[in-house]
Formats: C-alpha cells, sequence, structure tokens
C-alpha cells in the first residue's frame, strides 16, 4: 500500500513546500527542522496502524483507562540526509530501538551507477516493527539495498517506509524488488520526472547537501 499524504489538506503540505523552496533552502537549520517537522508527521500517521494494549493509569485523582504501544518500533535510517527525518520519528517513538545503514552512489561517466554500503548498526528485527525512513526516493535502489542489508538482522513482521518526496519510478521499483511484500509506504509526496541521473524532478535537490553542507 502506497500513502501518498499530499492528496489531503494537512500542516504537513507547508512542510513540504518549504524543502522544496530554493530561497527558505539557503537556511540550513530550518531545512532540518521542516525534515524532522516531516518524520513526526510519518510518524503520527504510522502509529494509527500500530497495535494497542489496555491499561490503567495512575493519576493523582484516580485511575485513567489508557492505551499504550504494545511493542516499540525499530527506527532506521540511511546516512547522512535521513537524520532529521529519523530525528522526528523518534521524537515520537522515543523508547524505540534504532538502526542506521551507511550508503552511497558511485556514478560512472555513462550515467550509471551502482549503490555502495559502507556501514550497518542494526538490532535483532525478527518479528518486529521497522521504519525505514529516508528523505529522498529517487530510483529505490538505495533503499532495496539498505533493507536487504537490514533483513541480516531478521525478517521483520512489517516495514514501514517513511519518506518525504518520491519518485512514480523508484515507488514502482520498491513494488518489484522489495525482498519482503509485507511493507507499507508513506510519502509527503510524489513527484513524476526521474532524470536519466536519477534525480526527482522538481523535487528539491540534494537533500543530504541541503541539511549538512555540500559533499566533498
Amino acid at each position: 500500500m502506497v500513502n501518498n499524504l499530499a492528496s489531503q489538506n494537512s500542516i504537513l503540505n507547508q512542510f513540504i513546500a518549504e524543502i522544496r523552496d530554493i530561497e527558505i533552502q539557503k537556511d540550513s537549520l530550518r531545512f532540518r527542522k521542516n525534515l524532522e517537522r516531516i518524520g513526526e508527521i510519518l510518524a503520527y500517521e504510522i502509529s494509527k496502524t500500530l497495535s494497542y494494549t489496555p491499561s490503567a493509569t495512575s493519576t493523582p485523582l484516580g485511575i485513567a483507562d489508557t492505551k499504550k504501544l504494545s511493542a516499540q518500533p525499530v527506527v532506521a535510517t540511511i546516512l547522512r540526509a535521513g537524520l532529521p527525518m529519523h530525528a522526528g520519528i523518534i521524537n515520537y517513538f522515543d523508547s524505540a530501538e534504532n538502526a542506521f545503514i551507511g550508503a552511497y552512489r558511485r556514478h560512472h561517466k555513462d550515467n550509471s551507477f551502482e549503490v555502495n554500503l559502507e556501514y550497518s548498526a542494526s538490532p535483532s528485527l525478527h518479528d518486529k516493527i521497522l521504519i525505514l525512513c529516508d528523505p529522498m526516493l529517487a530510483s529505490g535502489t538505495s533503499l532495496v539495498a539498505a533493507y536487504k542489508e537490514l533483513l541480516k538482522k531478521g525478517i521483520p513482521a512489517h516495514t514501514h517506509v517513511a519518506l518525504a518526496i518520491a519518485s512514480t519510478q523508484g515507488i514502482d521499483y520498491l513494488t518489484k524488488n522489495m525482498p519482503t511484500k509485507n511493507f507499507t509506504v508513506w510519502c509527503g509526496a510524489i513527484d513524476e520526472e526521474l532524470t536519466a541521473q536519477a534525480y526527482i524532478v522538481p523535487g528539491l535537490g540534494d537533500a543530504g547537501d541541503l541539511a549538512f553542507g555540500t559533499k566533498l
């Protein structure tokens, strides 16, 4: 299932507009903060699908019938661009375990590229809820490669893929190439065009550079 939250009227649309805006992008602190806010909103939407357990909570005046998460998810991201969204998600799932994947594109002269993984740290994922977040889903190859690496730590009960902006081609690639089929995609927006260099149009540019500075 693919959830395109741009189809709904909410404050999320404001934050998506701001991370796209070439003038607002000049303020890297605001760019990171908006990605964090997007992560929080996606976390809230995902939370509606999770399991809850009835609980009795003591207040100063009595006992309240409440509900609490039956189990915390594992929140994973791809370094470095995914860090602000990851921060937003764990603002809501503040007792979650965490996983990190270091991945980058190695480009070739013919405009092709391969995805290299350099780092992986994850708890056991066996039968857990996994939230895998990344601000941009372009071709989809980096995210699928990262997910395959995470599966070495066990097969999740369900995976939620949280994205700020995705391309239609990237969504199609996920649908056809994710090694497990028990996953749901959550997008702040979906763009139609992908360039030959696998950049989303209109997109927003390079999320990692905008958040943390230009790479060498």
